[in-house]
């Protein structure tokens, strides 16, 4: 219901960048391009400095993106009020989460809710922690699941269950017998560790730095974006890493994997995230009570 010229102008001054802002409005960058130069002859002025390839908003477009801000979200409370008037849940779901949510839980929780709210249109965005929460923070997704609290003023964080990270090795590794190990003996041993951005990383360098561990004391030898990734390196014997139990219940029953306590244990919140001060449809609430209460039963039954 917004003025589309609005809504390009918003994407662009988020992203600040043309190609980035088409990539996300799934339109071409010509297009994006000529309704900005459409909203900068409306409004009779610039809004937006290019130089070298770069871009930045003038003090006009400062003041436009305030106002495009509140134009935006009006409008979308609006539609999604009148919307709720008929009782049916509907509507898109912009939903992003971190690499091991998306892997291991949502594809059950989706699954089920989808089938309660048939008329739901998720789409789902998967990548880091870190970047999920930008995300949020700059009302590109409606909602995020990550593995840590977010660190950004503008979004609202809800822990919704526990999770237990632990040691995992090739059951023919010399510690997979253990029956716990301490920061220190994981340090020591060739470390498979994920990328820098992710929540279980981010744990993980807490978890050793509070043990007393410096960084350079960890024998890191591979770092990898995905806790698939991981679990098929350490498999092979080469190392061990941290991972959440959760995500090797699978290799733990087929005996591909073993896992090992830690001592001190290491146990994360999961958390949900949506933009502060940000209407909460009935969608959005519907799905966020669903997905935390379906994770806290998920992560109590590993």
């Amino acid at each position: 219901m917004a003025d589309r010229r609005l809504q390009v102008f918003h994407a662009v001054a988020r992203q600040l960048s043309f190609t980035k802002a088409a990539e996300q409005l799934f339109m071409t960058q010509p297009a994006v391009t000529f309704q900005i130069k459409q909203l900068e002859e409306h409004l009779n002025t610039r809004l937006f400095e290019r130089n070298h390839g770069r871009i930045a908003l003038t003090p006009a477009g400062e003041l436009v993106l305030g106002y495009a801000e509140k134009i935006l979200t009006l409008s979308e409370e609006l539609e999604t009020r009148v919307g709720e008037l008929t009782g049916d849940i509907s509507g898109p779901l912009l939903l992003g989460a971190s690499t091991t949510i998306a892997e291991f839980f949502l594809p059950q929780i989706l699954g089920e809710f989808k089938a309660m709210h048939p008329h739901v249109q998720a789409r789902m965005t998967v990548a880091n922690s870190e970047t999920i929460e930008t995300r949020i923070a700059e009302h590109v997704l409606d909602v995020g699941l990550i593995e840590s609290a977010s660190h950004l003023p503008g979004v609202q964080t809800e822990v919704c269950c526990e999770d237990v990270l632990v040691m995992i090795c090739s059951p023919k590794y010399k510690m997979a017998k253990a029956k716990r190990v301490s920061a220190a003996e994981v340090a020591g041993e060739p470390f498979i560790s994920r990328e820098s951005g992710s929540g279980t990383r981010e744990f993980a360098d807490q978890y050793f730095q509070q043990n007393k561990i410096a960084p350079d004391a960890i024998n890191v030898v591979m770092e990898l974006g995905s806790p698939e990734a991981i679990k098929g390196v350490v498999a092979t014997g080469l190392g061990v890493s941290i991972l959440s139990r959760a995500t090797v219940a699978k290799e733990l029953k087929l005996g591909m994997l073993v896992a090992v306590p830690l001592d001190p244990p290491l146990i994360r919140g999961l958390s949900v995230v949506t933009p502060k001060d940000k209407f909460r449809s009935r969608l959005l609430a519907t799905f966020v009570e669903f997905a935390m209460a379906r994770m806290k039963e998920m992560a109590t039954a590993q």
